[in-house]
């Protein structure tokens, strides 16, 4: 029966709000889509997480347990639980924004639920890829841990109605992990926040932005750039800095953690964008792009569906040094045209991303 979705009570669920990264933009333009709907999360961190101060927030019990928002590894084994609380019996759609748990809320028969589902869980599924649940002390309690709760996120994926994945690399592994199809939108990335600079202001460094851990292979970074001595700008922050700093030699430096506008001048004058984890879409890669600089990228993953190699950058073939070496020994900027670099990046916009998702909620909800 068709349903006209302003009449319709929504809510909408995301994993925790603790800082604002790539899946948290994402959620910000569900609720530019969705403004009345509440947001109900683990955890949440007003301070840290600024652009949700003022929104409809819903917290679990969790908040109350202390380090929770800053240690968000202590969180995972409890999330399940935690989301399973909520009572959602008054909506007639949950739009979920998932990495774990989130997908894993119980609804009515009467309820349709949404999940955009940037990824199944790493730590879970493919350990190789995204190690730090299967590292560290206590290791036997944690493969006990990681046991169950695969067997949880079997059954919670079954919960969701439909599934929208953030790429095709993700609606495959949706397919390999929950047996369910996935139709593919491309998260919104802000493009009108990084722009070109005229190529005579670009400068002879190479970037990096990331969260300095395990999986997103900035020591790969690193030990390529040591070979090669050429100026690295690393920009980001987190629990592995302290050892990447250790084996980095002078040519690079570490800028730490910088604000999206102290951030427009190292993008837009970088001679190109390094990216060299597997990652599940890429939003950095894209906001390079739309600041009119090249990325070299491993080839593999969501970022291997917004580069075109040879056109918007360079697409190396193994996760490992050599083969990053040899990308940017064979770089040559004059190859590249900023104009067309921008223009694709444009593809990838939130304007994009809202107009296709309203589309396909409102596809789902008329059948």
């Amino acid at each position: 029966m068709k349903q006209s979705l302003e009449n319709l009570n929504i809510a909408l669920v995301h994993e925790w709000i603790t800082n604002v990264a790539g899946a948290e933009r994402v959620l910000l333009n569900l609720h530019e889509l969705f403004p009345k709907a509440p947001i109900f999360t683990a955890v949440f961190d007003p301070k840290k997480a600024k652009p949700f101060a003022k929104l409809d927030v819903r917290p679990s019990f969790l908040q109350k347990i202390p380090y929770t928002k800053t240690k968000r590894e202590l969180l995972v084994p409890f999330t399940p639980f935690a989301f399973e609380q909520f009572d959602l019996s008054k909506y007639d759609l949950v739009i979920s924004s998932t990495t774990v748990a989130a997908k894993g809320v119980i609804t009515k028969p009467g309820t349709t639920h949404i999940s955009y589902c940037h990824t199944p869980p790493r730590y879970l599924w493919e350990p190789q890829v995204d190690p730090r649940a299967s590292k560290g002390r206590f290791n036997w309690l944690r493969q006990k841990v990681i046991h169950e709760m695969r067997i949880w996120d079997s059954v919670a994926a079954t919960r969701v109605d439909h599934y929208i994945a953030n790429s095709k690399y993700i609606a495959n592994r949706i397919k390999k992990y929950y047996r369910r199809d996935a139709n593919v939108i491309y998260p919104g990335v802000d493009v009108n926040k990084f722009l070109p600079t005229d190529q005579d202001n670009v400068k002879d460094y190479f970037l990096f932005v990331s969260r300095l851990i395990d999986y997103k292979r900035c020591d790969l970074v690193i030990e390529a750039f040591n070979e090669l001595k050429l100026p690295l700008k690393i920009i980001g922050h987190g629990p592995d800095k302290g050892n990447l700093q250790k084996i980095a030699k002078s040519n690079i430096e570490f800028l730490g953690f910088l604000s999206d506008d102290e951030m427009k001048k190292y993008y837009a004058e970088a001679r190109a964008f390094i990216f060299a984890a597997e990652e599940d879409f890429g939003i950095v890669p894209v906001e390079a792009m739309s600041a009119g600089r090249p990325v070299i990228a491993f080839a593999k993953g969501g970022v291997s569906e917004s580069v075109i190699d040879g056109e918007t950058g360079i697409l190396f073939p193994e996760q490992n040094a050599q083969s990053l070496i040899r990308a940017v020994q064979s770089f040559k900027s004059e190859g590249f045209d900023s104009k067309v670099i921008r223009s694709h990046a444009e593809r990838f916009s939130c304007e994009r991303f809202k107009k296709e998702f309203y589309e396909q909620v409102v596809s789902i909800m008329e059948k």
